[in-house]
Order: C-alpha cells, then sequence, then structure tokens
C-alpha cells in the first residue's frame, strides 16, 4: 500500500522530468526502489515538527504589470502564478531594493541596501566582474539557514561579482576581453562563489545568461568548461526579429545553451529537491530559482514559442508562468507541499524597450500604468510582483497595501526559523511575517519608511503616501531624446534639486511638491540622513517568531478559484 502510494505521487514527476530533459527516469526510479518507506516516515516526522522547506523563485525585469493577478488589463494570462496568490498572499506595494540587477541581488541575498557594500550605489557586472558585493563576514540568507540545519542550493543567475585571477595570479577587472586572461586553476573553486557565501549546491551563471559575457557554467564554485571562443550576437537563435536586442556579444564556453536557460535552471533546482529527499529527508531546505526571465534577449523555449498571442516576450512570461507552476506541482508530488513556503519575486521593473515595445506593438503595460521602468526611480522602476505560498500557515486569499521591499525576505525568513539576527546583520530588512500570517493591523505599517536606490546609486525614499527623490529626473533613463521622448512628462518644479510626490493623490509622480510641501520635504530629507548614519534602517532586537508559533490554518484547494 505505501509503495503504491509512492508510485501514484511520483509518476507524474517522471513524466514531467522526461518532458523537461531532465534525463533522471534511472535515478528515479532508483529514488523509489531504494528509499521509499524511509521517505513516507520521515516526511511524516517533518509535518509534525511543521519546519519548512523554502524556495524563492527570483524573477528577471519583471514589471507590477506583467501578472494578470496584478493587471486586469494585462494581454495574456498567468495562471498558475494568478493561482499562487489565490492560494496566498500577493502584496501591491512590493519593491526591489534597485532598480537593476546586481544591486537587488545584493539585497535579497544580505537583506541589505547596496550602499552598506559600496559606499554609494552599484553596477551590474560583466565579463569577469568583481569582487562580490557580498563580501567577507556578510551574513547572507544561505549562511543563516546553514546555521539552522538547512541544505542551501543556488540555480541561475548569480550575478552579484566574482573574482577571477589570471595566471600572474592578479585580480582581474571587468570588461570582455579579459575573459580570455583567466586562470581557471588559479580562480577556482571560486573564492567568493555562491558555496562560499552559505550555499551547498550551486549551478549559476556569473551575469545575465544571456546577454552579458562571460557566458559559462559555474557548478558548485568551479568551471567545467571554460570559455574559448566567441560568441556573435548572428548566430543567437531568435523567435522575433527585434527581441534579439541586448545580447552582448563576448567569450563563450563550447555547449552554452541560449535558448533553453530556465529550463535547465528549472531542472537543477528539481534535481536539487529530489536529490535532498533522497539523501537527507529528515532536514528541510532552501534553494533560490533564479530566472533570467524576461531579461533582454527576449528567448522563449521553443515550446513557448506562440502560447501567449503576445508576441516573444509574452511567450517569455507564460514560460516563467509555466516554470513557477512546476515547481508547485514538484512540492506536491514529492508530498512536501504543507510545509514549503514559496515565495516570488523580481529584481526590478521591466526593460526600457520591452515597455516601449509591448505597449506600442502588444497594448501590454508592464509598469501598469505607473511612471517609469528599470533603471528609474520612479514606481515603474521598482515597484515589482511579490506573493507568498505556504498552505496552512499563510491564509488564503490574501491582498496587502502594506509596503515592504525585497530586503525584508531576510528577516522574515529569520522569523520563521527562529534565528535571531544580530545588529550588524540583515539592517534593511523589516519582519513581514506577521502580514503573511494575517496578524498584522492592516492600518498599522511594519515598514515606517522604505528606502530605495536608483540606477546611479541615488537615493529615494518613502513615508506612508510620501516619496522624496533625492536628485533630479529619473534616476537612469534619458527621456529627453531617443525611444523614451514620447514618455516624458514635463517636470513641474524644474529648479528643484529633488522631488516629492503625494502617491495617494499623484501615483504616476506628476506633480513634484518640493517647493509646495517644505515641511514634508524636510522630514524626508533628514529620516534619510539619519537613516544613513545610523548605518542600519531596520530596528534593533528583532525577536522571531519562530514556526512553531505560526497557527494551522485548514487549507483546501477546492477553496481556492481556479
Amino acid at each position: 500500500m505505501v509503495n503504491s502510494a509512492i508510485n501514484q505521487s511520483i509518476l507524474p514527476l517522471v513524466d514531467q522530468s522526461l518532458k523537461n530533459k531532465l534525463g533522471c527516469f534511472s535515478f528515479v526510479l532508483c529514488f523509489l526502489a531504494t528509499v521509499s518507506v524511509n521517505v513516507i516516515g520521515s516526511q511524516q516526522e517533518r509535518h509534525e515538527a511543521k519546519v519548512p522547506n523554502i524556495i524563492i523563485i527570483y524573477a528577471d525585469d519583471l514589471g507590477i504589470g506583467d501578472l494578470s493577478c496584478y493587471n486586469p488589463k494585462c494581454s495574456y494570462s498567468t495562471p498558475r502564478l494568478d493561482h499562487m496568490a489565490a492560494e496566498g498572499i500577493r502584496f501591491l506595494d512590493a519593491h526591489s531594493p534597485s532598480t537593476i540587477c546586481s544591486p537587488s541581488r545584493y539585497g535579497l541575498y544580505s537583506g541589505q541596501q547596496i550602499y552598506r557594500s559600496t559606499g554609494r550605489g552599484g553596477g551590474a557586472f560583466e565579463g569577469p566582474g568583481g569582487p562580490s558585493y557580498l563580501k567577507p563576514g556578510t551574513l547572507t540568507l544561505g549562511d543563516m539557514l546553514k546555521q539552522k540545519g538547512y541544505h542551501t542550493g543556488v540555480f541561475g543567475k548569480w550575478h552579484v561579482g566574482l573574482t577571477w585571477f589570471d595566471k600572474e595570479g592578479e585580480r582581474l577587472g571587468g570588461g570582455f576581453d579579459n575573459s580570455l586572461l583567466i586562470d581557471y586553476d588559479r580562480s577556482t573553486p571560486l573564492i567568493d562563489g555562491p558555496n562560499a557565501r552559505g550555499f551547498d549546491a550551486s549551478f549559476v551563471t556569473p551575469n545575465c545568461p544571456t546577454t552579458d559575457p562571460l557566458y559559462i557554467y559555474i557548478e558548485n564554485g568551479m568551471v567545467p568548461i571554460p570559455a574559448d571562443r566567441r560568441h556573435l550576437r548572428s548566430t543567437l537563435p531568435n523567435p522575433g526579429g527585434k527581441w534579439r536586442w541586448d545580447n552582448d556579444e563576448g567569450w563563450m564556453a563550447p555547449g552554452y545553451d541560449f535558448l533553453e536557460a530556465d529550463l535547465m535552471f528549472y531542472e537543477k533546482t528539481e534535481e536539487f529537491i529530489v536529490n535532498h529527499l533522497k539523501k537527507s529527508p529528515e532536514k528541510p531546505f532552501f534553494t533560490v530559482f533564479s530566472t533570467q526571465i524576461a531579461h533582454a534577449p527576449v528567448l522563449p523555449a521553443p515550446e513557448f514559442v506562440g502560447n501567449s498571442g503576445a508576441g516573444p516576450r509574452g511567450d517569455f512570461v507564460v514560460e516563467l508562468d509555466t516554470l513557477v507552476g512546476r515547481v508547485i506541482d514538484l512540492v506536491k508530488e514529492l508530498g512536501i507541499d504543507d510545509e514549503t513556503l514559496i515565495l516570488f519575486n523580481a529584481d526590478n521593473g521591466a526593460e526600457t524597450m520591452h515597455v516601449d515595445w509591448m505597449r506600442e506593438d502588444h497594448d501590454h503595460d508592464p509598469s501598469a500604468g505607473l511612471r517609469g521602468m528599470k533603471r528609474d526611480a520612479w514606481e515603474g522602476g521598482h515597484r515589482v510582483p511579490f506573493i507568498a505560498r505556504w498552505p496552512g500557515r499563510i491564509p488564503q486569499g490574501q491582498v496587502s497595501d502594506q509596503i515592504t521591499n525585497t530586503t525584508d525576505i531576510f528577516a522574515t525568513l529569520a522569523s520563521i526559523v527562529d534565528f535571531t539576527l544580530p545588529d550588524d546583520a540583515a539592517v534593511d530588512s523589516f519582519d513581514m511575517l506577521p502580514v503573511m500570517t494575517g496578524k498584522q493591523d492592516p492600518v498599522k505599517p511594519v515598514r515606517p519608511h522604505l528606502l530605495t536606490q536608483s540606477f546611479r546609486g541615488e537615493f529615494q525614499i518613502r513615508k506612508g503616501k510620501w516619496k522624496y527623490l533625492d536628485h533630479q529626473g529619473s534616476g537612469g533613463n534619458n527621456y529627453e531624446r531617443g525611444v523614451l521622448k514620447k514618455y516624458e512628462i514635463k517636470e513641474t518644479a524644474p529648479e528643484a534639486p529633488g522631488q516629492l510626490y503625494d502617491l495617494a493623490a499623484d501615483p504616476q509622480e506628476t506633480i513634484n511638491l518640493y517647493f509646495k510641501k517644505t515641511e514634508v520635504r524636510r522630514e524626508l530629507q533628514a529620516l534619510l540622513q539619519r537613516l544613513k548614519q545610523e548605518g542600519r534602517s531596520a530596528p534593533v532586537q528583532r525577536k522571531p517568531v519562530g514556526f512553531q508559533n505560526i497557527a494551522i490554518i485548514p487549507f483546501t484547494d477546492a477553496q481556492v478559484s481556479k
């Protein structure tokens, strides 16, 4: 009877794995034959202990308007993410720490704004690019969860910087040509790769997988196949002409796959989870599935081409939606759904050309009517989707207006696993667990303020409905010429050195109240200065809740609208 139950639960996984080219049929059969009884027993023990597995799905360049559960005018549907939101909580006022990739990833892994590492802002790495923004001694998500007994992994785009050496032992800087100077024997195992920053297992690309050379795979700090040839843009598979835009030529490893990158990252994530349950089912796991969707160039895998009815980028987001569904299906098939927390988040708003082309060609707005896009300090640059699902622990069907930041994931997970954060760790992270579990008064904000940083590292601070930008202009893109000229909004206070907006009355940030609301502006300026001087924006002595103190809520899939 036990073996029959296991076969019924695992056979869909085998079928899906074959479909995804994982090639692990024999592995799964071995898994069934050797550990079936142990898995059932250990899963029962973990269910009673209620220790959560944790999966973070981290999307790339995905705007608040790119999911149909956020945007009623979305030109395609994202049913799996919509259903995930219906089964948990969807945040309407969630933000990335920065408006570009690398600084936001630093915020995810450290719970801190990028200026804690660099003193100001931080760019996105290209070529060898490094050293890591995650400096030695920085407590990372992986570090924290390993200390609590988790098996940790990260798969996909890394992009927080790596240290590479040439044959003389000198550290290489960025730049595409420096890729050929790497001495892999001297450079690996990487001194600041994922496995040196709290992750037991990793399969990553150093930069954007299809945009920025160095085009190689890094597995557990090692490079199985070095780059030895020049990638030419003309050889890039492409489903839609202009959507090949932003693929840089540079050095590449033989066999590097541009077209099915995210399918491969999912397969590595799946393999990690299945392997973990085979070897150490009594332990919880933590993994980050770091996609490159919907970063440029737009390269949906062949099985998704034409699926959305909204062009290549619509197909790309549908691929992401499908992969999220596969993650949820996987944990269900493995019998660990009710003990697994899944978080979905993104690193910044949609890319400039993508916003323009989707608006012009498909009547779809990735920014959902907000001003700005990737690199901009306006809301379209950093307001992003954030969804959390944990059956039986996070009540279904919640929609929250609480202001939150990607950095808050750190303190929230610390609270769940009963980890007391040191005062020098995750200094920009607030615990959102009371919101997720429905215990927080919706009128009372968890965050008294919110810090974000734009492409150039300039600061924005939010308090309630008021938002102050400590700079002129967008903080990123140039709206005075080129394709973005048509989206220019004339400045109502052109002499002002900064910007102040009332987001309740003016969510599109069109009326600069810098001179008209002097007291509010000065209050926010003083608050920004104080937070920078104090070295933290989050409170000290944060007391974790612990999973034992989170009430169990009956969860019935039938209650959630399909």
